[in-house]
């Protein structure tokens, strides 16, 4: 069992049972997926850089991404129909809690100038999205054979009800929110 599903089944449920006087179990918020996407726009004129990106995205997941393809041309782009423009990751279980233990333990401290996460990014109905510049924070990633530094978005999807649950189960699990 990692640490966060273990730290989540024995503090967090107590803590947020007592908070939210939940009389099931199966009330408690918790954890469904962990979505990472990582736009690409400039595979339109370097379609290298898929297969560069990919690789750096399985190492920092432990699982290989998906290709996401354009739906429709945009001529302004120079993008056409059916070309590759993006990954994206889909972690649950085992995968998805080893990929939050690391994300908030050692990738977001090593953000530069770093005070906090953003609390209001929460979308209504009890997922947090968060958005990183640079893929270098992670330490499973050798500063030196980066060929290009990419961002990524990160979704936590919760079986939270709402905004203030899903604060405040992200908070007992160590996510760092600004105060």
């Amino acid at each position: 069992m990692s640490r966060i599903k273990e730290l989540y089944s024995k503090t967090v449920v107590p803590a947020i049972t007592k908070r939210f006087g939940y009389k099931n179990l199966y009330e408690v918020p918790r954890l469904k997926k962990i979505v990472v996407n990582a736009g690409l726009g400039e595979a339109v004129s370097d379609p290298k850089i898929i297969g560069i990106v990919s690789s750096e995205l399985a190492i920092i997941t432990g699982q290989k991404p998906i290709v996401i393809k354009a739906r429709k041309s945009v001529a302004s782009f120079k993008l056409r129909k059916g070309k590759p423009i993006g990954l994206k990751v889909t972690l649950r279980g085992e995968r998805m809690y080893d990929f939050f233990d690391r994300l908030v333990n050692f990738a977001i401290p090593r953000i530069r100038d770093f005070r906090g996460i953003n609390p209001d990014s929460l979308d209504g109905k009890g997922n947090y999205n968060l958005g990183i510049t640079e893929h270098t924070i992670f330490p499973e990633i050798k500063f030196d054979k980066v060929k290009s530094i990419f961002g990524m978005d990160i979704n936590f999807v919760t079986s939270a009800g709402s905004d203030e649950e899903a604060f405040e189960l992200l908070k007992c699990l160590g996510m760092p929110f600004k105060s």
